[in-house]
């Protein structure tokens, strides 16, 4: 019988997770309280939320909620605490990486524009990163929901600051709302400043939209990406290319993008050689972070630990972290293992 190794202590890499959705529950509750917010019995219970997000009104519930929840970080208190206790959680759940995505839009309007809530967010960042150890960079994320202009505004402010803690360039809410090609400007934007590419796709939508991200957006990762699954043409490119796609079993399982955990083509695209970086996307409405997302590969996919070990280096390799930072995950990765 195998030895079953602490998936806690496995050294691994967290490439998606966004910010308002990596909040404690238990600091939700105390911001609302603070600002007197009044939350939904959906967020204020605390359970993990099943949400049927394949139809526009389960899309819009979802959303709904996550504005609700993001309402109460009002002040650069909240910001620090919220990226402080992220990266506790991540050091917790072994994550010696993250990379997280934000919209500095959605803060702005409270922390005096644009450029003062991305520095606020840089800054939180920067001393997070000290206080916990675990190396945190920055994903800025336009909203598919807005306009091309505001996508290429966000580009041109995520590049100002390249190389002060921002790394990639993103598009996130609902995938089947616009066409990837409609943001290409302000992706090559982004490509030409040095910045990964990161849309969201493959998720809501189909194989389609993994497809529209590459060509369009010159995507060198994508995120979530699961429907790659249906189409072997396209799992093929992506292992041929090593276009890492950013799997969150527990997302999609609570969106309903697949009815049971075992549905989650995880083995499939493992084996097809997609490099894969699992992650947790929301666990403030899904109720479960990065550990738990190796633990659901070992226990419903069958993953050995040499498995989840190759699921770790793979989310080390895909990240931007420093050519040092990486082998010294890898070897700490083979340690485990050994």
């Amino acid at each position: 019988m195998e030895l079953l190794r602490d998936v806690r202590a496995l050294p691994k890499a967290h490439l998606h997770l966004h910010f308002t959705g990596s909040m404690r529950p238990t600091t939700l509750l105390e911001l609302a309280a603070k600002h007197r917010v009044r939350l939904p019995e959906a967020l204020a219970s605390g359970q993990p939320q099943q949400l049927d997000a394949t139809d526009e009104r389960g899309w819009f519930r979802f959303q709904r909620l996550y504005d609700t929840a993001r309402s109460v970080l009002r002040d650069e208190s909240d910001i620090r605490r919220l990226v402080l206790e992220t990266a506790e959680d991540e050091a917790a759940d072994g994550s010696r990486w993250l990379e997280i995505q934000v919209d500095p839009t959605s803060y702005a309007p409270r922390l005096g524009g644009l450029i003062p809530a991305l520095e606020l967010v840089l800054d939180a960042v920067k001393v997070a990163s000290e206080a916990t150890g675990v190396g945190i960079r920055v994903l800025v994320a336009a909203n598919r929901m807005k306009s091309e202009m505001d996508a290429r505004t966000l580009a041109r402010l995520a590049v100002r600051y390249a190389d002060q803690g921002v790394i990639g360039f993103g598009l996130s809410n609902d995938e089947r709302r616009g066409l990837a090609r409609d943001f290409d400007r302000a992706f090559a934007i982004a490509r030409r400043g040095g910045l990964l590419a990161a849309p969201h796709g493959g998720e809501l939508a189909g194989p389609d939209s993994v497809r529209d991200c590459l060509d369009d957006l010159g995507a060198g990762r994508i995120g979530h990406g699961v429907r790659a699954a249906e189409d072997d043409r396209l799992m093929q490119r992506l292992a041929d290319r090593q276009v890492t796609c950013e799997v969150c079993p527990s997302s999609n399982v609570s969106l309903g993008v697949y009815e049971r955990a075992q549905d989650v083509p995880l083995r499939r695209l493992f084996e097809a050689g997609v490099p894969i970086a699992l992650g947790a996307d929301d666990p403030l409405l899904f109720g479960s972070r990065l550990a738990a997302q190796y633990t659901l590969a070992r226990e419903v996919h069958g993953f050995s630990d040499a498995e989840l070990a190759e699921l770790a280096r793979q989310s080390v390799r895909a990240t931007r972290a420093p050519e040092d930072v990486r082998k010294a995950m890898l070897a700490d990765i083979d340690a485990w293992l050994a």
